[in-house]
Formats: C-alpha cells, sequence, structure tokens
C-alpha cells in the first residue's frame, strides 16, 4: 500500500461497480479517504467494506442520484460533513439505456441520459470546484467515452451528452484553474460487469478488426490515469482529454 494520496479525501459517482470502484481500490491503495455514492446504497456499503478490509480505508457512502441537482448539493454537504473536504472528484456515473430505433427514443429516456451524462456532472464540478477554489485546491477527474467522438449507433444521446462532457472538462479548467485542475479520461470500452449484455463473440471479433490492442480494457487498465490526473505529477496538466481505448478511436 502505498501513501500517495494519504488523507486525501475522493468522492467517486458510480463508485460501487465498474471503472468506478477500480480507481476506488486504486486510491484506496494510496491512502486515500473514500466517498463512494452511487443509486444502491447497499453496492456501495459492501465496496467500501471491501476498501476496509483491503487497506483499512475510512470511507463514506451514499445513495445519490447523479440526475437530481437537489440529491447531489446534499451530497456534497454529507460528505464535507463527515470528512472535512473534498480534494479529488471522479465524475464517473453514467449510463446508456437500449432502445430498438432512434425513434424509439422517448422524451423521458433522452432527459434521463443527459441528467446522469452531463447535467449532474455540471452540477458536482461547480459545486465541488468552488469549494476547491475557496479552500486548498483540487483536482477533478470526468469519465467519457469514445462515443463522445465517434459515431455511436444505439447510444446516439448518450455519445452527444459525453461530447458535452469534454467541452466542459475544457470549460471548467478555464474558469477555476490556477487551483483546480479538471482533466478528462476517455473511455473505450471495458469489459466491466456491463459487458455480461454483450455478444462477446462478435465484440471479438470486431476488436480484432477496430481496436489496435485487439480487446477490451480491463477495469484495473484506467487506474493509473486517474491516480496521474489526481496526483502532484499532473501539477500542469488541466484540460486535457485522454483516450484509453486499445486505439480504437
Amino acid at each position: 500500500m502505498g501513501e500517495q494520496f494519504k488523507d486525501k479525501v475522493v468522492v467517486i459517482t458510480g463508485g460501487s461497480r465498474g471503472l468506478g470502484k477500480a480507481m476506488a481500490h486504486g486510491f484506496a491503495a494510496e491512502g486515500a479517504k473514500l466517498a463512494i455514492v452511487s443509486r444502491k446504497l447497499d453496492v456501495c456499503d459492501a465496496t467500501a467494506a471491501e476498501l476496509k478490509e483491503a487497506y483499512g480505508t475510512e470511507t463514506f457512502t451514499r445513495s445519490t442520484h447523479v440526475g437530481d441537482w437537489n440529491d447531489l448539493d446534499q451530497m456534497v454537504e454529507d460528505v464535507i460533513a463527515h470528512f472535512g473536504r473534498i480534494d479529488v472528484l471522479v465524475n464517473n456515473a453514467g449510463m446508456s439505456p437500449l432502445y430498438p430505433s432512434l425513434s424509439d427514443v422517448s422524451e423521458a429516456l433522452f432527459d434521463k441520459v443527459v441528467s446522469v451524462n452531463l447535467k449532474g456532472p455540471f452540477r458536482l464540478m461547480a459545486n465541488v470546484g468552488a469549494r476547491m477554489m475557496q479552500g486548498e485546491g483540487g483536482a477533478i477527474i470526468n469519465i467519457s467515452s469514445t462515443a463522445s467522438v465517434n459515431k455511436s449507433p444505439t447510444s446516439e444521446p448518450y455519445g452527444a451528452a459525453k461530447a458535452g462532457l469534454n467541452g466542459l472538462t475544457r470549460s471548467f479548467a478555464a474558469a477555476y484553474g490556477p487551483k483546480v485542475r479538471v482533466n478528462c479520461i476517455m473511455a473505450g470500452p471495458f469489459l466491466t460487469d456491463i459487458a455480461d449484455a454483450w455478444d462477446m463473440d462478435a465484440f471479438n471479433e470486431r476488436a480484432r478488426t477496430n481496436i489496435p490492442m485487439q480487446r477490451g480494457g480491463q477495469p484495473d487498465e484506467v487506474v493509473a490515469a486517474a491516480l496521474y490526473f489526481a496526483g502532484p505529477g499532473a501539477g500542469f496538466t488541466t484540460g486535457a482529454i485522454l483516450a484509453i481505448d486499445g486505439g480504437a478511436h
């Protein structure tokens, strides 16, 4: 276990599974205190228990709806009441529901996708970033997707929302510099629990043709980038969008 983030407070939305959980383990292994928030409290608690057992991590968990502006504001208040501050914010929560055709995308589904993938991260960056500016500064990491720069059949609203998140990354880097650095990890296809619904034979066939690394990513392959963006080694890095996608984009 390292000490790079000893006593630093890291908030990860969607931190109970997938890339969020992998990053939670990465920060915990480096001594951070973790606030794990997502829709399902029991899953957050299970992840927190894993971190405590593996690293002795001090954790805070809360059921939070990332698309709900008021709930996000209250979550930030609750985290600060517990830990005293926030040093690193990771906007990881996302969603991309399936739909049979573009004409079948309802207004409610569209609004839900934009709410979780774009509106929520905007509000958290605005709220937490302002607090970081008033304090000792900090780092914000957004988790985007290569759907933001590629054509995204079957996930068009998601791709558009993530393109917006790329734009917010650059804008907030300008708004909150120099005390707060804002960067983005643009993730390609990762073999998290979401891949359980994929046709893996078809995916592997496409990967051999379309992805230079010829495979999907493993969740732990995003961790080093998150630690870099959050740490002092990235002191002159802000507004950056880093693709971790096996070369696919």
